[in-house]
This record gives C-alpha cells, structure tokens and sequence, in this order.
C-alpha cells in the first residue's frame, strides 16, 4: 500500500506557494496575468482543486525556484 504515495506528486496550496517563493499573494497572480509587467511565462500555472480552489504542482515550484538560482548564478 505504501507504493501508491510514492509517485503521487504533491500539491501545494497559495501559502505555501508564497512560503517556498517569498512572493505575496499578488505577485503570485502578476506572474500568472498576461496583461501584468510582472507576467512570467515559466511560473508555474495552478491547477483546479474544485470550486473556487487551485493548487500548485510541487515538482514545478521547485523546478521554477531551482531556475531562477541558477539564473542568479549565471548573471553574476
């Protein structure tokens, strides 16, 4: 039974989204607006959870902060 879980990814909700980005809520959603100056392609997309509620795929939050270190690294 324990190897059900194991390739089951996580979802995160916003506050942890805003926790593992150190981004508000609001440049959360910037990010996700396409008419926003702040609009980021790469960041990662919520998926729907039901009415009224997302969350984000673990794996791709953790892929986008892991790039945006290796661009701070690079341009340095």
């Amino acid at each position: 039974m324990t190897g059900i879980f194991q390739n089951t990814p996580a979802i995160l909700r916003r506050k942890q989204v805003e926790t593992r980005t150190g981004l508000s809520r609001s440049t959360i959603y910037d990010k996700l607006n396409p008419n926003s100056p702040r609009h980021d392609t790469n960041f990662p997309k919520p998926i729907s959870l039901g009415t009224g509620a997302v969350g984000w795929i673990e794996s791709e939050v953790t892929e986008w902060i892991e790039a945006r270190i290796l661009m701070s690294r690079e341009a340095a």
